[in-house]
């Protein structure tokens, strides 16, 4: 893997997590209701599924879903399935600063770095992307771990990177948003949006 093309994939890397997308709103309606700690330990766990997906698709997972409609329409039916739930308790969440400290008292912290991992994994075409993804920057003629290894902690670091801005940034503005009452109205819209990306998922197709 020469330079240029290790740049080319930066470039591309930067632009798809920089696309707003389930983990990032997740990590931001996390900072909004439930505080820092709590949406950074699901920034931690967005980072594993990024992983995860990885080296799944690297197994051969990614040529299963794509080679099976019934494989690929079992996870794309969970995945949605989860970012409607996921949305409804979004929806009907009220953060104001009482229940986010009696939250951040009795919620244990593996809660949201679970839902982290979830909401990263549950899109069976990102286990495509990443099998489709990868090779374009992989030379054939040089060893493949040190270059996958390379691309993956790349992509980790990106990922790791965008999501504590927008959980930091959230989190700074989280106190003025409880004072001044549209807590309600930013969880009703991040939870409408987390429904519509459910429902979304269930429309796409592997050859999309």
């Amino acid at each position: 893997m020469t330079l240029s093309t290790y740049l080319l994939y930066v470039a591309a890397v930067a632009l798809l997590i920089a696309t707003p997308g389930p983990t990032m709103l997740m990590c931001m309606t996390n900072a909004l209701n439930h505080g820092t700690r709590r949406a950074m330990t699901s920034v931690a766990g967005s980072v594993t599924a990024v992983l995860v997906v990885m080296l799944l698709s690297a197994a051969g997972l990614g040529a299963l879903l794509a080679a099976s409609e019934t494989a690929f329409t079992t996870a794309k039916v969970i995945g949605a399935a989860y970012l409607v739930w996921l949305g409804i308790k979004t929806f009907r969440s009220d953060a104001s600063a009482l229940s986010v400290d009696k939250d951040a008292a009795s919620t244990p912290r593996r809660s949201f770095y679970l839902q982290g991992l979830l909401v990263g994994a549950s899109n069976p075409k990102a286990v495509l992307f990443f099998a489709a993804f990868f090779p374009q920057f992989l030379n054939p003629a040089a060893p493949m771990a040190p270059q996958f290894a390379i691309l993956a902690l790349t992509f980790m670091a990106f990922e790791f990177a965008v999501l504590t801005a927008c959980a930091l940034g959230v989190s700074r503005l989280a106190p003025l948003l409880r004072r001044s009452g549209p807590v309600r109205w930013v969880n009703r819209i991040c939870g409408g949006l987390f429904t519509l990306m459910g429902g979304l998922l269930l429309f796409t197709r592997r050859n999309a």
